[in-house]
């Protein structure tokens, strides 16, 4: 069955290079039970709202099996939240979820895929700014993007919940046939 592994919040705003000199990319896995809201998990930020976060925007998923992916790729760890993600999911194929897919993480939370990650400069200056060069265009590439999620029914979430696909639409295209690649 799906998993929640981690529901993870803002640690630090960090320094950054870019337009607004800090960024909340920094999540970590909370260590108790987290309360998701209809603008995302209680103690979270976005520094950028224009691009992260809002209602369409609320949560940001990001798979296990992508991660480990990533892991094998860089020859390093990627902890829960490495990639900006509230919620690190196990069993779930993220990246071919159907945009307006609905899922029940717990007992009470239903989220709805809305759109992919798009990666951004600030992604890669995280990842490693120089000895990472082309970050944008390699996460594009591999279409290990994760989705963006809008929160249904608001509730707490926390490690180890289930999590339940309640509502597959027939219509509507995937998370990766939707992504338009930035580079």
């Amino acid at each position: 069955m799906p998993t929640l592994l981690a529901a993870c919040v803002v640690n630090d705003l960090r320094k950054d290079a870019g337009h607004f000199g800090v960024t909340a990319i920094d999540k970590r896995a909370a260590t108790s039970a987290v309360k998701v809201t209809s603008f995302g998990l209680r103690g979270d930020v976005q520094v950028d709202r224009k691009h992260h976060g809002g209602l369409d925007k609320a949560l940001y998923a990001y798979s296990a099996e992508d991660a480990a992916f990533w892991e094998s790729e860089l020859g390093r760890e990627l902890p829960a939240g490495w990639f900006g993600e509230n919620l690190r999911v196990d069993g779930i194929d993220v990246n071919n979820a159907r945009i307006g897919e609905r899922w029940q993480i717990g007992e009470k939370v239903i989220v709805e895929v809305t759109s992919p990650r798009t990666p951004c400069q600030t992604f890669a200056r995280w990842v490693g700014g120089d000895d990472e060069r082309g970050w944008v265009k390699r996460f594009s590439q591999e279409r290990r993007l994760g989705a963006y999620l809008r929160v249904v029914k608001t509730g707490s979430v926390n490690a180890g919940d289930p999590i339940s696909v309640v509502f597959v639409p027939e219509t509507t295209d995937t998370v990766v046939s939707v992504y338009s690649d930035p580079a």
